[in-house]
């Protein structure tokens, strides 16, 4: 029997989301999973079936389109889409709105719930979120994107690049300079396909996460209607930062997903192959390895949601999701290597679940900040 999956601090509305999750990835993603990851995407009518179950809009209010619950809600959804659909790829496309919707829903401007967040909840647009560029990483606060303010319109002009969904994405929550140097001249803009300017640069190969497209995008003197700024002039950088905060526990849970998969993909296997006699289970070495990745999981799991309920409390801080997104990249790191190993020559096999886990896991440790930032910030927080 595996260990419990559900954090102590859910209810039964966890319970009942964990559930809907776990059969609509068993039935629309599981099997159709290892072909969209050859293939590099997934159908895009994939997104229309989800908002149908409601799961697409979990953790967004009911009044701009949501199905209302927290973070805490996202979080076990989400969990249990990567452990059933076995294709972590699909569930970080389908995800995507859920880093470029949270300013727009922040800044509360009603045309703009309309016309973005509506749409995107109900499964007929795509979102994608626009950070990092060519140029540099996780150093937010010295991004070049430009974009200067020319009447009703600000002329755009950059490049970004590692946007997930940013091939098919409908818009994109663009992070711009809008004043002079450093944190204070940062704003939001929502920048639509089609968009005189506006291009996608390339398709980029990855490593991992093969179903979902990544994507250079390209702003050359685009013009963006002055009504498509999220929020105030100049005050972005602070969304930026609430965003990284989710998204890093986001990420952490994605990463307790995996490792469970990968171990119980390894406990099945090892219990099925057989050597000098007797199955890979019989052996000691084998059955030890099994329990300290299930110990590294369980670990993982409990600071995750522990971190997750102080947030839902209005108890976090930065450091909290550093620490967590650390905790956990290191473990899946770890755990799917230990499967790949149990697995022998076939966990080298791309027909394996646990060889595709092995590239997709080692994305943590740089996504939504580098391992080395989650320290800097863990140190400044904490003022050593």
């Amino acid at each position: 029997m595996a260990l419990s999956t559900a954090s102590l601090f859910e209810d039964e509305s966890h319970a009942r989301l964990r559930e809907q999750a776990r059969r609509f990835a068993a039935k629309a993603i599981a099997p159709h999973a290892r072909a969209w990851e050859e293939a590099g995407e997934f159908p895009r009518t994939l997104y229309a079936e989800l908002a149908e179950t409601g799961l697409l809009g979990v953790g967004y209010p009911e009044e701009v389109g949501g199905a209302g619950g927290d973070v805490s809600h996202t979080l076990a959804v989400s969990e249990e889409l990567v452990l059933h659909g076995k294709s972590v790829g699909t569930v970080v496309g389908l995800g995507s709105h859920g880093i470029a919707l949270p300013p727009i829903v922040r800044a509360a401007a009603p045309e703009q719930i309309e016309r973005f967040v509506r749409p995107t909840l109900a499964g007929k647009t795509i979102a994608a979120l626009a950070i990092t560029e060519p140029g540099g990483g996780s150093d937010v606060a010295r991004l070049t994107t430009r974009a200067r303010r020319d009447g009703d319109h600000y002329v755009v002009n950059g490049q970004k690049t590692f946007i997930t969904s940013g091939v098919r994405a409908d818009f994109v929550t663009v992070a711009v300079r809008t004043g002079g140097e450093g944190h204070a001249g940062l704003s939001l803009l929502v920048v639509e396909r089609g968009t005189p300017g506006f291009s996608v640069g390339r398709k980029l190969e990855k490593m991992g996460w093969w179903a979902s497209d990544t994507a250079e995008l390209v702003f050359e003197s685009c013009r963006v209607p002055a009504a498509n700024l999220v929020g105030e002039e100049n005050e972005g950088f602070l969304a930026i930062m609430l965003n990284f905060a989710n998204e890093r526990l986001y990420l952490a849970g994605q990463c307790v997903a995996i490792a469970e998969l990968a171990h119980r993909e390894s406990v099945e296997y090892a219990r099925a192959r057989h050597a000098f006699g007797k199955s890979l289970a019989g052996f000691q070495v084998v059955r030890h390895k099994l329990a300290d990745m299930a110990a590294r999981i369980a670990a993982a799991r409990a600071l995750t949601h522990e971190t997750a309920e102080r947030y839902r409390r209005g108890e976090g801080n930065p450091a909290y999701a550093a620490i967590a997104k650390n905790v956990a990249t290191d473990m899946v790191t770890d755990v799917c290597d230990d499967a790949v190993q149990i697995h022998g020559g076939y966990g080298y096999m791309r027909e394996y679940v646990v060889e595709r886990l092995y590239r997709d896991a080692r994305l943590y440790a740089i996504g939504g900040g580098t391992r080395e930032i989650m320290n800097e910030i863990v140190s400044k927080t904490e003022g050593y």
